[in-house]
């Protein structure tokens, strides 16, 4: 059986070591020496300069929010995984749809600045399947308004824009780790804050809102990492390179034997690839449906990421309507990309798409 993704799993001996640590240390959690040390290293590969790990992605969210104070509507992207539009839900903010641009797949900052109002406190954009938004048109309608930015760059590790990390620009960057994603720990994931001062703030509201053993200024939740998931994400991060130019050699694959059967997403020129996905968008949904079910009769499952789209969640409110977010994602399929994906594997994938289409 072949999955959409596979877990990168290291070295158990290595991780084996990092578990005697904890044994040794007899600290599990609580920002842990192992949380300290993944932080440090993160941040130093990374380029950023303030990142706190936490316990998933979602949760990272959250958190943005709450250490920027967010209120009222949020301006974000109907095209994502369903933790961008429920996180905000979760936390009383209203989702403001913009429509997106149906060849990047992010949302379209033409479709932002029409949406504000008094009631606007922020821009949500998503760095989708790891492709970096238009930073300076978003940045340029946020500052002539006021309005914080938090990017959800869950797909968005070790992205550079211009030369500089991603997770650079704007008030908040938000990753996951989770397993399933080009690096993880486990579960988890991490606020990268730009602003020095919000820093100690976001610690706080991810240890309950405690800032001592007397003082609890902040309303704050159980958002920490342990020391076992930090424990892989070190180990991962040793074979981060390897992982990329595995993907790397299969996303090449697939674009030089696809060209021209299906739509790959337009890449922003000022940002590299990070690998982590690989979506294709079909004529039909149709179409799409065909070649699925051809790779499913063969266990290969590919995933229909994101669908369905999220301004048709029933849960909101007001109701919205994005057309070209509801087409591009009855069209898209993400295929299978991990890096113990076998070239014979890879072959017999292109083959089934090539024959149905």
């Amino acid at each position: 059986m072949i999955n959409v993704t596979k877990t990168y799993l290291p070295n158990i001996e290595k991780y084996k070591k990092y578990i005697d640590e904890i044994y040794a240390g007899n600290k599990i959690t609580n920002n842990g020496p192992l949380v300290k040390r993944l932080e440090k290293r993160l941040a130093d590969y990374l380029g950023v300069k303030n990142i706190v790990l936490v316990s998933n992605g979602t949760i990272a969210l959250e958190i943005a929010y709450r250490t920027l104070g967010l209120n009222g509507f949020v301006i974000t992207t109907p095209f994502s995984f369903v933790a961008t539009t429920s996180s905000l839900v979760t936390n009383n903010l209203l989702p403001i749809f913009a429509d997106i641009d149906e060849r990047t797949l992010n949302l379209n900052p033409k479709n932002i600045e029409q949406l504000i109002t008094p009631n606007t406190s922020a821009i949500l954009p998503v760095h989708v399947f790891g492709n970096a938004c238009e930073i300076e048109e978003i940045e340029c309608i946020a500052n002539k308004y006021n309005l914080k930015i938090i990017y959800d760059a869950a797909h968005a590790f070790d992205v550079k824009y211009k030369d500089r990390s991603v997770l650079n620009y704007g008030d908040i960057s938000t990753l996951s780790f989770h397993a399933t994603k080009l690096f993880h720990t486990i579960e988890g994931g991490a606020l990268i804050i730009n602003d020095d001062s919000l820093v100690e703030k976001a610690r706080y509201l991810i240890n309950f809102g405690i800032e001592n053993a007397e003082s609890i200024p902040h309303l704050g939740t159980n958002a920490k990492m342990n020391e076992f998931e930090a424990a892989m994400g070190l180990c991962v991060l040793d074979d981060i390179e390897e992982i990329k130019a595995k993907r790397k050699t299969l996303l090449d694959a697939y674009k030089k034997e696809l060209n021209g059967l299906v739509t790959f997403q337009e890449q922003n020129k000022n940002a590299n690839k990070n690998y982590s996905y690989i979506p294709v968008v079909f004529k039909s949904e149709e179409e799409l449906l065909k070649v699925q079910k051809a790779l499913n009769d063969k266990q290969i499952f590919p995933r229909r990421y994101f669908y369905p789209s999220l301004d048709t969640l029933e849960y909101i409110e007001p109701k919205q309507t994005m057309p070209i977010s509801r087409d591009i994602s009855k069209r898209i399929l993400c295929l299978p990309m991990y890096s113990e994906l076998t070239n014979e594997e890879q072959i017999l994938i292109i083959e089934i798409l090539k024959k149905s289409l």
